[in-house]
């Protein structure tokens, strides 16, 4: 069974980055095909998709948050990484990783406030 588990800062100030790791277990994030995505949900809005990288390591990102969202990885730890950059209080959300075909972390909470 392959579980994700998101971690860390629960609280961010304003103009810092946000890096966040999804460590995955149960499976590796190189199997042929696979592909682990980013995805936040702000306070009472729905789900964002922000960016994902696949098993061969080539990165998408979401056109409105391109310019701000770097997405890596480390194989021998099997996870990877989100860094989203100049964040500010519309950036507060619960933040998720997922395998979207079938596999989600719990989410994690990031508030920006200073």
């Amino acid at each position: 069974q392959v579980q994700l588990q998101e971690s860390g800062p629960g609280l961010v100030k304003p103009s810092q980055t946000l890096s966040l790791t999804c460590t995955v277990s149960g499976g590796s994030i190189t199997i042929d095909g696979s592909s682990w995505s980013w995805i936040r949900q702000p306070p009472g809005k729905g789900l964002e998709w922000m960016g994902d990288i696949d098993y061969n390591g080539d990165t998408r990102y979401s056109p409105s948050l391109r310019s701000r969202t770097s997405i890596s990885r480390d194989t021998a730890k099997n996870h990877f990484t989100l860094q989203l950059t100049s964040m500010t209080p519309v950036d507060t959300a619960v933040y998720f990783c997922a395998r979207l075909d079938a596999f989600w972390g719990q989410g994690t909470q990031v508030t920006v406030s200073s």
